[in-house]
């Protein structure tokens, strides 16, 4: 997670660097996508918003901040561009299957253990479509992006108490619908590398 601002790439694109775009584009296009493709579960949606996003960042590229990273506000955009698109389409969500199992499953371990990462992913894809676009987003930030409360509830304009609340009740409902023999005891730490 990038949290710092490189190198003036911001700067240099309100300076009209014909580069800097095209770096800026590059530097943050993956983390942009990824969390366009775990909210609307479409390669070609998640694509299509990904470069909204950025349509959006070069008009605004006068109102950036030049001394953060851009990063928070480009997930922010991202959220807000997907979302609105659900909303319009009410498409039918397809599983995050690969964003999850780059978490969960390490596919060069024995037969057992990829059979058992795998059964882990479909369980936990089910129990995060279910839960609300809020805790969702609350999720992606949190474990997928790796944002701490206080950028996630940034990201998504609410206080850190109302991201920590999303969190811990999309953990809550992921638990009460794991396994009994998949689930960590109550009251126990959730680290990032787990979900």
């Amino acid at each position: 997670m990038v949290t710092e601002q490189p190198d003036g790439l911001v700067a240099r694109m309100t300076l009209g660097d014909p580069d800097a775009f095209e770096e800026f584009f590059a530097k943050y296009e993956r983390p942009v996508y990824i969390t366009a493709l775990a909210i609307t579960r479409d390669p070609f949606l998640a694509e299509e918003i990904m470069q909204d996003c950025f349509v959006k960042a070069y008009r605004a590229r006068h109102r950036l901040r030049t001394d953060r990273s851009p990063l928070p506000w480009l997930h922010r955009v991202t959220t807000n561009l997907c979302y609105s698109r659900i909303a319009r389409r009410r498409m039918i969500l397809e599983p995050i299957t690969t964003l999850i199992s780059n978490r969960v499953a390490d596919l060069t371990s024995g037969p057992d253990q990829v059979v058992e990462s795998l059964e882990i992913i479909e369980v936990l894809q089910r129990a995060i479509d279910t839960l609300p676009p809020k805790q969702q987003t609350a999720v992606i930030l949190y474990y997928l992006h790796g944002y701490s409360l206080a950028q996630s509830a940034e990201i998504a304009r609410c206080n850190v108490g109302t991201m920590k609340s999303r969190v811990h009740y999309a953990l809550k409902a992921l638990r009460s619908r794991l396994p009994d023999e998949r689930r960590a005891p109550a009251g126990a730490k959730v680290s990032r590398r787990e979900l």
